[in-house]
């Protein structure tokens, strides 16, 4: 712990090290909008099986930055290589062989309103599997499952749906087609506290079961302190620093220090310790299978 904070320990800074291969690497990228530089020289590491929290001030870049890595925006220079490919000089069919084993939410779920929930995840199975209607139906009503909607979700249209539900359907669509890296924007935006941690706690459950790498954006300081093994923070045009939790709280950096040591900063630190203490605190259960005396 460093500087009375603490993190959730689930992957320790010797096991983040086990998992040091590189599945996502951002070289020298410049971004730029007409005469806004975005980016400028940024350099970027996710490791394999990591959930990755990338934070900054307002205007930073972020998603941005997620835009990029995805193939939605094509930087002014530099690399961006996924899996050992560099995905800006692939020929097209080959890079979208490669953004097939991408899942991403975006901010507002970006669901068709036109379409079911069951129609919308079973829309990318349709398109780049090619399932018939009938298989992609009923393996979208699978994945519709493990987002932890129920099983009526499914006929429902995105405006028929609660904040939470419509995350968890977006959520859905993004599995469709069981990606290796899961992309979140913002995932908890919007979302009351109970349903954010809800949305952790499932994203963690799928990282570990599923083998997942997740890269998410986020400013949710109980989704960084909860689940993240790394953050990386944005900055001056670049990524300042990107390391475990502990090490990012300690930088000598003003917007480090007043983000991560602020009012909601030391709540959010307090409330994990509070967690860590309680499970600690837990009795461990009787392993002793010998049959009681006085019940034989």
């Amino acid at each position: 712990m460093t500087g009375g904070l603490v993190t959730r320990g689930l992957l320790s800074a010797e096991k983040v090290e086990a998992h040091a291969e590189n599945i996502i690497e951002v070289r020298a990228v410049r971004n730029q909008f007409g005469s806004q530089v975005v980016h400028e020289a940024l350099d970027l590491d996710v490791r394999r099986g990591e959930i990755l929290s990338v934070v900054g001030g307002s205007g930073t870049g972020k998603s941005v930055l997620l835009r990029t890595i995805v193939g939605l925006n094509r930087p002014a220079r530099g690399a961006v290589s996924v899996f050992g490919e560099d995905l800006l000089s692939l020929p097209a069919a080959q890079r979208s062989r490669v953004e097939r084993r991408f899942g991403v939410l975006f901010q507002k779920g970006a669901l068709f309103s036109s379409l079911t929930v069951i129609e919308n995840v079973a829309l990318p199975l349709i398109e780049h599997a090619g399932l018939g209607a009938g298989d992609a139906a009923r393996l979208a009503r699978l994945k519709i499952a493990l987002a932890g909607l129920p099983a009526n979700a499914g006929d429902k249209y995105p405006s028929d749906l609660s904040g939470g539900m419509v995350k968890r359907a977006a959520l859905a669509r993004a599995l469709a087609l069981d990606p290796d890296i899961l992309f979140l924007d913002e995932p908890t935006a919007g979302l009351d506290p109970i349903g954010a941690a809800a949305f952790d706690q499932l994203i963690l459950t799928l990282r570990d079961a599923l083998g997942l790498t997740v890269f998410i954006v986020t400013h949710d300081l109980d989704t960084i302190y909860t689940i993240t093994d790394r953050v990386a923070v944005i900055g001056q045009k670049r990524v300042l620093i990107n390391d475990t939790l502990d090490a990012v709280a300690a930088a000598d950096d003003e917007w480090i220090r007043d983000y991560f040591h602020g009012p909601r900063g030391r709540a959010a630190a307090a409330a994990t310790l509070a967690v860590h203490a309680a499970a600690s605190s837990k009795p461990i259960p009787n392993q002793n299978t010998e049959p009681n005396p006085e019940q034989t």
